[in-house]
């Protein structure tokens, strides 16, 4: 089989290395070249930053401006998304956030996020910060939680129905999920505890296959453990999954740490079920290339 190149939704670096802050486990958050280089050995040709500027995800935040600067020193590496707290611009959930996302576009922002505010999904300031993504254009990632005061992420219930509130709202805004309460809704045994880790075992049909039949604005980001352990806990029914959403689901890997090795297994498992025929060529060219030059509109990648 012919490699295919590949295209990184979801990644973060730090731009300086010599003060790359801690991470809130100790460990120090990885560096562009050290990212790059687990690129060549994963095949991926481009990966594209992810700022994260909520306060509840870190006390040093990776912002739109540390993005930008990594993506223009690596251009053949990196592309890069814009980021806004819902809250910015007075604290206001009328705020006129356009003017922010329309200059970051016009400097080469491709999207918006990973969006971590820990406010409900149909909180009148996400609401906001939905509508203006929409306007400008904009695909948005998010990070789903389970309950406010847990860790960081966009809140819902189980069930994702404030998300379906919204995808319906703003049907011109692609949402791309990701996190592991978003995943554990691949099946239908969610519960409050899994919900915040990596459900195991085979899957009945959940949530966000419905949503995906429902509403063609909402895509999935492969990306972390969480996406990695959605496919591989059950193959017959991620084969299944990937034959009927491909169009719309989209790899990543949500590399932190250098010593981070889950993205190595995920790799091997697309790749074997490529070269068993169980996914068609077609379609993993879609998901880890295709879809990602499609969304973003990436000119001359195809």
């Amino acid at each position: 089989m012919k490699p295919i190149k590949k295209i990184d939704i979801h990644a973060h670096t730090r731009p300086f290395k010599e003060i790359a802050p801690i991470h809130a486990r100790g460990e120090s958050f990885i560096y562009a070249d050290e990212l790059i280089e687990m690129y060549d050995k994963l095949n991926i040709e481009k990966g594209v930053l992810l700022p994260i500027v909520s306060p509840e995800y870190h006390v040093f935040p990776m912002t739109s401006s540390d993005c930008a600067y990594t993506a223009h020193k690596h251009p053949d590496r990196f592309l890069w998304f814009c980021n806004i707290d819902p809250r910015a611009c007075g604290n206001r959930a009328d705020a006129n956030l356009t003017p922010t996302l329309e200059y970051y576009k016009s400097l080469g922002a491709k999207g918006v996020g990973e969006i971590t505010s820990q406010l409900y999904f149909d909180d009148p300031f996400m609401d906001n910060l939905f509508y203006h993504c929409a306007a400008c254009d904009m695909p948005v990632i998010i990070h789903i939680s389970p309950k406010i005061g847990y860790c960081y992420g966009i809140v819902d219930d189980i069930g994702l129905p404030r998300l379906e509130k919204m995808l319906a709202k703003h049907k011109n805004l692609k949402v791309l999920g990701h996190s592991q309460t978003f995943w554990a809704e691949m099946g239908n045994d969610v519960t409050e505890e899994n919900r915040k880790g990596y459900p195991k075992g085979k899957v009945t049909e959940g949530r966000i296959a419905e949503l995906m039949r429902k509403y063609d604005n909402l895509y999935c980001d492969l990306s972390a453990g969480s996406g990695a352990n959605a496919l591989m806990r059950d193959e017959e029914y991620a084969v299944k999954f990937i034959a009927e959403f491909a169009d719309r689901i989209l790899y990543g890997c949500d590399i932190c740490q250098v010593f981070n090795t889950f993205q190595y297994d995920f790799d091997e498992f697309l790749t074997r079920l490529r070269a068993e025929g169980k996914i068609s060529e077609e379609n993993y060219y879609k998901i880890v290339r295709g879809n990602a030059i499609k969304l973003l509109k990436l000119e001359g990648m195809e």
